[in-house]
């Protein structure tokens, strides 16, 4: 981006760092002519002059300069085609060069993308100048407005793709368990994760849950997530249950993946509303923290591989039945939590870090709970720049006081 001369430099004087500038013009002529109006001028440029289409091309492949002098009658591309080739060559600011008959091609030029025009043989240094730091100035402006727009469309889209990632759990008011999730980007969306979680309750008061993670980031990961949360509800709501609503889950991957190397992994669960049992899948995926009048645990049921290898077949996925007592509570969460940096030596929290944490969070309430435990990761983390990946988390457990179904 160039400074221009008129930019204060921060001690009460001005720099003045050049505008590089290409003249693309094939009449020597007039190629003198601007060269002895940037050296009148007021603006500090450097000029490279080409006499054609072929050796513009040349040049803008190796360098970009800040703008374009374009003239619009060149041997080897005419009128708007000039100036539709030299923009697709090059993001630089494009000024056209019209006779003093071309007004209205000067205009045209302008509507298809050119920056601004100057009539050949009506140009005084100071207009050239002027042109060229305007037309510089309206590109950045152009440019800062596109990129805005794109952002926007972007957070839209992780709008929508949030909304099927991250679901409102289809539970009753007065249902058994209590569901508190939540959810933290990593610090390079822009792209969304593929992190995912769902809840949805029976007739009879069952709690079904779900946690997953994807592998990589952006669109595909997370579309990927959604189709297999998608799956996940809708062979719920089916009554597919155990490991075979893990094996036609790794058929959805197999299908809806753009790439051969992705894999997801997730853990399933079930909960009675009468009897405080956990049913558990885990395919790959960490284990969980239960709470208890004792503390905080880590749990780690048996377990089989992540689902995209294709081995469900043959591994399978044991469903483990983990008693609990009546005041338990269970935190299921994706890697993101315990696997980010959190010193400058790229040191790794990890489960036995995580489970210390928690242990050393004093809020009891899963709201308070959640968001402390967060907070404290993402402060251990910010040394290194904060998470490196997204973080979901179910806080799930028997409500205390309720009416009998």
């Amino acid at each position: 981006m160039p400074v221009w001369p008129d930019t204060p430099d921060g001690t009460g004087g001005t720099t003045a760092t050049r505008a590089d500038v290409l003249l693309i013009e094939d009449d020597p002529a007039d190629a003198l002519l601007v060269e002895a109006l940037v050296e009148d001028g007021d603006l500090s440029i450097r000029l490279d002059w080409v006499r054609s289409m072929s050796e513009a091309a040349e040049h803008l492949r190796e360098r970009t300069p800040d703008c374009v002098l374009l003239d619009l009658n060149l041997p080897d591309a005419q009128g708007l085609e000039a100036l539709g080739r030299v923009r697709a060559l090059s993001e630089a600011a494009v000024v056209v060069l019209t006779g003093l008959d071309e007004k209205l091609v000067g205009l045209a030029a302008m509507a298809a993308g050119a920056q601004d025009y100057l009539v050949k043989g009506r140009v005084e240094p100071d207009l050239l100048g002027r042109a060229v730091r305007y037309a510089v100035q309206r590109k950045q402006a152009e440019r800062t407005s596109a990129a805005l727009q794109a952002s926007q469309l972007r957070a839209e889209e992780n709008a929508r793709l949030e909304r099927g990632l991250l679901p409102t759990p289809l539970l009753r008011p007065d249902a058994a368990v209590v569901v508190v999730p939540r959810y933290r980007p990593g610090r390079a969306h822009a792209l969304l994760g593929g992190d995912f979680y769902d809840v949805v309750e029976d007739p009879d008061g069952t709690v079904h849950a779900v946690i997953g993670d994807v592998s990589g980031h952006g669109p595909d990961a997370a579309a990927t997530g959604v189709a297999l949360r998608l799956a996940w509800r809708t062979l719920v709501l089916s009554g597919v249950t155990g490991a075979r609503q893990l094996q036609l889950m790794e058929e959805v991957l197999l299908a809806e993946r753009s790439d051969r190397q992705t894999f997801a992994t997730a853990t399933a669960l079930t909960l009675s509303a009468t009897e405080h049992t956990a049913r558990v899948l885990r395919a790959g995926h960490p284990g969980a923290l239960v709470h208890s009048a004792g503390g905080w645990e880590w749990v780690e049921v048996p377990g089989g591989p992540a689902l995209g290898f294709g081995a469900g077949d043959r591994a399978g996925w044991p469903e483990t039945a983990l008693p609990l007592p009546a005041d338990a509570a269970l935190a299921l969460f994706t890697d993101g939590l315990f696997e980010g940096c959190i010193d400058r030596n790229r040191g790794r929290l990890g489960e036995e870090g995580l489970l210390a944490l928690a242990r050393s969070v004093p809020a009891d309430e899963p709201d308070e709970f959640l968001d402390a435990l967060i907070n404290r990761v993402e402060g251990l983390a910010a040394p290194s720049g904060g998470l490196d990946d997204d973080v979901a988390i179910l806080y799930l457990h028997w409500r205390r006081h309720r009416t009998a179904p």
